[in-house]
């Protein structure tokens, strides 16, 4: 994708973060006030089968503000980061013919740095390693993915979502393809987009952030979050579900564990993922971190930056 001048008169406000740091509110709130659409970046909001468990934008939030991506996919399709950042951006150009200001939300890290900085550059895979890789993970599970990841390349495995399957699996067949690490391939490539972007990171204390997590949860147990999974068995082996909130009933459903401890490791999971993504996000320094009842400050932030006509 060819680099093109910046447009002083496009804005995209990325407002990213872990689970429960109240994203979606923000970023509501934040369209409502540029009257602009939203472009949804969580990667598991995407597929129309996953609501309870994902934290999807209610009826009436949908109702509030366009939204786009959230049920754009089912769980038996194939889709990728890279397929994200085609049509994303394909969308950004036209909300931008409509809209000077266009907000961008999500916890889905990767997808946010794709969205505003693109996608970095990374040799073809082999055949024969795609194979092999799929047959060792149907054989062995997660479990061979996190210790092949730790021993081909420990950089990248320190930093990891070492939960994510896909991430590791794709790491694993970069490896074997290329005979290099992964993580060497990581950060060379950044995309200057023809917008402005400007950054925000709800933030918490960290106790306050873990128990607004533990009552999203129960939440989404209240809401009939075990019900969801149980209708989602068939497609247990898709990526999309494996996922917090999700493979956690799997041994429930097998009778190897108590609904009480699948509540418990939801819970921990979460936790664990929040803890990972602040890491990601602070790892930037472009995030602008807005505590709680900061709103308004936010916005003379924004509007100092985003001036328009």
């Amino acid at each position: 994708m060819a680099s093109r001048k910046q447009n002083n008169q496009q804005h995209l406000i990325v407002v990213g973060g872990p689970t429960a740091s109240g994203k979606t509110s923000l970023a509501i709130q934040i369209a409502l006030r540029y009257r602009a659409e939203i472009i949804s970046a969580d990667s598991r909001q995407f597929y129309r089968e996953m609501t309870i468990g994902t934290a999807k934008p209610s009826t009436s939030e949908l109702q509030q503000v366009r939204h786009h991506f959230i049920n754009s996919l089912s769980v038996l399709d194939d889709y990728s980061v890279g397929d994200f950042e085609q049509q994303a951006m394909d969308t950004l150009g036209h909300l931008f013919e409509k809209h000077p200001v266009v907000v961008a939300v999500g916890g889905s890290g990767l997808f946010l740095h794709a969205l505003c900085q693109g996608l970095d550059a990374f040799p073809p895979i082999l055949p024969a390693v795609k194979e092999q890789v799929k047959t060792e993970l149907e054989e062995k599970g997660i479990n061979w993915l996190q210790e092949t990841v730790r021993s081909l390349d420990p950089k990248f495995y320190a930093k990891a979502d070492i939960q994510n399957p896909a991430r590791l699996r794709r790491a694993v067949e970069v490896c074997l393809s290329s005979g290099q690490p992964y993580s060497s391939f990581l950060g060379k490539t950044s995309q200057i987009r023809n917008f402005q972007i400007h950054y925000l990171l709800p933030e918490w204390d960290r106790e306050v952030l873990y128990d607004r997590i533990n009552q999203r949860v129960d939440l989404m147990i209240a809401q009939g979050l075990e019900e969801e999974v149980f209708h989602l068995r068939p497609m247990e082996h898709r990526t999309a579900l494996k996922t917090v909130g999700y493979e956690e009933w799997i041994p429930f459903f097998e009778g190897k564990i108590q609904r009480e401890e699948v509540i418990d490791k939801i819970k921990q999971h979460s936790r664990n993922y929040a803890k990972r993504q602040l890491t990601w996000f602070r790892k930037y320094g472009h995030w602008v971190p807005m505590k709680e009842g900061e709103l308004e400050s936010a916005f003379e932030v924004l509007e100092k930056e985003i001036q328009l006509g």
